[in-house]
C-alpha cells in the first residue's frame, strides 16, 4: 500500500467517517478536518472540527500547504457519482487521494485497487479482480476472481460477488446479497439486501428477492 499522508481531510461526517478514522490511525495518519455538505451537522469527533460545504473546505485549506494533506471521501452509495466528483475536485485542489485498507482485509497480489477506495475489515478480494476508483468494499464483503467494478461502486457488508462479475459505475450491492458468476450489473443499479442475482441487471434498475427480480413501484405509491 502506498504511503499515506499524515494529515487527512475526511469529506463526509457520518458513519463511514467513524469507521475510516481508526484505519488511518493504524497507519500513523490523523484526521485534521471533516467536511460535510449538510449545514448544521456536528462533527462525528469531539477533537476534530467540521467545515460545511466547499466554502467551508476552502476556509480550512486557506494559507495551508495543500500538498501535505490527503483526503478520503466518506460518503456511501447511492452517492458513488458524488465520490467521483469530489475526488476530482480535491485532487485538482492539490490534495492526495488516499486508499484505505483495513489490516484484516485480504487482497490478492494481482488484484488492482483504484485510488480512493476503502476496503474494510474482513473484506476479501481475490485473483485478478479490478476495483475502480472510489469504490467501497465494506465489512466482510467478498469480491471473487476476475470481477470488474467500475468507479464509485459499493459492496455492502456481507455481500458476495462470485467470479467474473462486472458492475457499472455507482452500482450498489446491498448487505448480504449474492451475485452469481458472470453476471453484468449496469450503471446506477441497486441490488437489494439479501437478494440472490441469477441474471444480468440493467442500468438504473433495482432488484430484490430470491431469485432477484426488478422492483417496480405500484402506481400512486411514493
Amino acid at each position: 500500500m502506498k504511503k499515506i499522508p499524515t494529515k487527512i481531510v475526511l469529506w463526509g461526517g457520518t458513519g463511514q467517517a467513524k469507521v475510516v478514522r481508526p484505519i488511518l490511525q493504524h497507519y500513523g495518519s490523523e484526521v485534521v478536518a471533516v467536511v460535510d455538505d449538510t449545514q448544521g451537522l456536528e462533527s462525528p469527533f469531539e477533537d476534530v472540527e467540521i467545515y460545511h460545504g466547499y466554502e467551508g473546505f476552502k476556509s480550512f485549506i486557506k494559507s495551508r500547504k495543500v500538498n501535505e494533506f490527503g483526503f478520503c471521501i466518506c460518503i456511501g452509495n447511492p452517492h458513488g457519482h458524488t465520490r467521483i466528483h469530489l475526488h476530482k475536485l480535491l485532487e485538482k485542489e492539490g490534495l492526495t487521494p488516499v486508499t484505505v485498507i483495513h489490516p484484516t482485509a485480504w487482497i490478492a497480489k494481482n488484484a488492482v485497487i483504484g485510488e480512493g477506495c476503502q476496503i474494510m475489515a474482513g473484506a476479501l478480494i481475490t485473483e485478478e479482480a479490478v476495483i475502480g476508483k472510489d469504490c467501497i468494499i465494506n465489512t466482510k464483503a467478498s469480491v471473487d476472481h476476475e470481477c470488474v467494478l467500475e468507479e464509485g461502486v459499493e459492496i455492502a457488508p456481507g455481500a458476495t460477488l462470485c467470479g467474473c462479475i462486472h458492475i457499472g459505475t455507482n452500482g450498489w450491492v446491498c448487505a448480504g446479497a449474492t451475485v452469481l458468476p458472470r453476471i453484468k450489473i449496469g450503471e446506477d443499479a441497486i441490488i437489494g439486501a439479501g437478494a440472490v442475482v441469477t441474471k444480468d441487471v440493467p442500468a438504473g434498475a433495482t432488484v430484490v428477492g430470491v431469485p432477484a427480480k426488478e422492483f417496480v413501484k405500484k402506481k400512486g405509491k411514493k
